[in-house]
């Protein structure tokens, strides 16, 4: 199964479902809310799937309190593997961070790993965080995962990257095979590493392959062309067998700064390739040198961009358009020092998406950052990382914005409040309830706005995004949207009317936005 990774931080957008997803905004003062959440499943003779999630948490993001002449921090923490509308698993439990010896010394990184047997099928697994020192709403991300393994058919498990393995000493979570395995819980590799560790497993391969030796093939391949670092390459014989744990190291001291995927390949004999695992990750490396595997920058507009702080804006205002793996790059890109690496991030990641004139694509969207910085921005937070300037970046300007500070339904709650009778909101609504028959008043309305896109890519014509102002601060979030892969709220219109609306009633901001206008 192929391995996934979600980030969390204090980017507004960062909640959107990306694959994984998206993400939460927490903020602490001017700290961001970092964790990084990552999966592997794997299989075991007798118990069948088994799933391994990981976090990994930025201590200076969470709150510390005194603790026994110390100081320590707690997260609340939720998972849960649900299939068919039936929950499989959930876990609850608090993570105790280490403890310190002052809040000022919290610059350390601390992992959670849990391990829980599953049946064969396809989960939409999901993972809460919330800071239990903090007032602040949980984190949470939500991620389909597909269970294949059975008893009889080949398979590989996930590559799981390792930041240490040593014997195990006393049985722990981490154990595995004889050994105390502590996952890499990221696919940044900066400079300072200079091990690619990892591990995996091979289920099965007895019951087809009749030679008595299978051959693991593993290197690193360029991302963008597919080109195989000969270098990194090694192949091991290795025992028949039905279950074959699989342990490679890799040296990428001269690995330069890019894109790479770390492949493991099962061949016979014969060279016959029997399985596969493609693992992406991003190395940063700016003095390695670039021989042949690295993008030269130099002489675009990516090298122009010299101010390290304005070049981390502007690569992290990449996220509404980047893919998965460019998400996970950004945000690993800028927590860490490096000119050279954004610069080339950035200059690929407009090559890709036009490979004839990377820099008027640029232009145009750096246009876009200029104005939702000078229009969205709000107290410590640029507008790029607000929802509307995420929607902006995202999408473009909206063909039409109706934007109302103190709006107060014309007709009243006793001319004209239609009552859902059925309980998908989606269905027509009709007739009015004996509350709106009786005539109890105007509905007063919190501030919102509401932008409509005539068309988006891959959607339906007339998609709206209404924001409201909850505490009139001018800071506007996403209510609710009918644009596919956005926030949906069925009492979004309850909630802008400060509950005045009875629960499944459409009032007049609601017919204003199924019109669009």
């Amino acid at each position: 199964m192929y391995k996934n990774i979600k980030y969390f931080a204090v980017l507004a957008f960062l909640l959107l479902a990306c694959h994984l997803s998206v993400l939460a905004q927490t903020q602490k003062s001017d700290k961001r809310l970092s964790a990084v959440f990552s999966y592997s499943s794997f299989y075991q003779s007798g118990t069948g799937p088994y799933i391994e999630t990981y976090v990994s948490f930025d201590a200076w993001n969470l709150v510390f309190v005194p603790s026994d002449g110390k100081f320590q921090a707690s997260v609340e923490m939720i998972i849960t593997a649900e299939r068919n509308d039936t929950i499989a698993v959930v876990k609850k439990y608090d993570l105790k961070s280490p403890k310190i010896d002052s809040p000022d010394r919290d610059h350390f990184n601390f992992i959670d790993m849990q391990r829980f047997a599953l049946p064969r099928g396809i989960y939409n697994l999901t993972i809460s965080l919330r800071d239990k020192n903090s007032s602040d709403s949980p984190t949470v991300v939500r991620e389909q995962v597909a269970l294949y393994y059975d008893s009889k058919r080949p398979a590989l498990s996930s590559v799981q990257l390792m930041a240490n393995v040593k014997p195990t000493a006393t049985p722990n979570i981490l154990s595995r095979g004889g050994y105390d395995m502590e996952p890499y819980v990221n696919d940044f590799l900066p400079e300072q590493v200079s091990q690619l560790n990892f591990y995996c497993e091979l289920y099965n391969i007895d019951r087809e392959l009749r030679d008595p030796n299978v051959y693991v093939v593993s290197f690193i391949e360029m991302q963008e062309t597919g080109s195989v670092l000969e270098y990194t390459q090694t192949t091991r014989r290795m025992d028949r067998d039905s279950i074959i744990p699989i342990f490679g190291s890799i040296d990428i001291t001269q690995l330069a700064s890019g894109n790479y995927n770390l492949v493991v390949e099962i061949r016979n004999k014969s060279n016959d390739m029997l399985l596969f695992k493609r693992l992406p990750f991003f190395r940063s490396n700016p003095s390695a040198s670039a021989s042949g595997n690295q993008t030269p920058v130099e002489f675009t507009f990516a090298s122009k961009l010299t101010n390290e702080a304005e070049l981390n804006d502007y690569v992290e205002a990449l996220y509404p358009l980047a893919n998965e793996l460019e998400r996970r790059t950004i945000y690993s890109l800028i927590k860490a020092p490096g000119l050279e690496a954004k610069q080339k991030f950035l200059y690929n990641f407009w090559l890709r998406r036009d490979p004839l004139d990377p820099e008027s694509l640029w232009n145009d969207y750096r246009k876009r950052i200029e104005y939702v910085n000078a229009n969205f921005a709000w107290i410590n937070t640029k507008g790029y990382q607000t929802d509307r300037g995420r929607v902006y970046l995202q999408y473009g300007p909206p063909d039409y914005v109706r934007d109302e500070k103190n709006f107060v339904s014309s007709r009243g709650m006793g001319s004209g409040v239609s009552i859902i009778r059925d309980s998908d909101p989606s269905k027509q609504v009709v007739g009015l309830d004996d509350q709106a028959r009786s005539g109890i008043g105007q509905i007063f309305y919190l501030p919102y706005q509401l932008w409509r896109y005539n068309t988006l890519p891959g959607d339906d014509a007339n998609r709206c995004f209404l924001f409201w102002d909850q505490f009139r601060s001018n800071q506007y979030q996403l209510l609710h949207s009918n644009a596919k892969g956005e926030v949906r709220d069925m009492y979004w219109e309850r909630r802008l009317s400060q509950g005045q609306l009875p629960e499944n009633a459409q009032g007049e901001v609601g017919d204003q936005f199924n019109r669009g206008h």
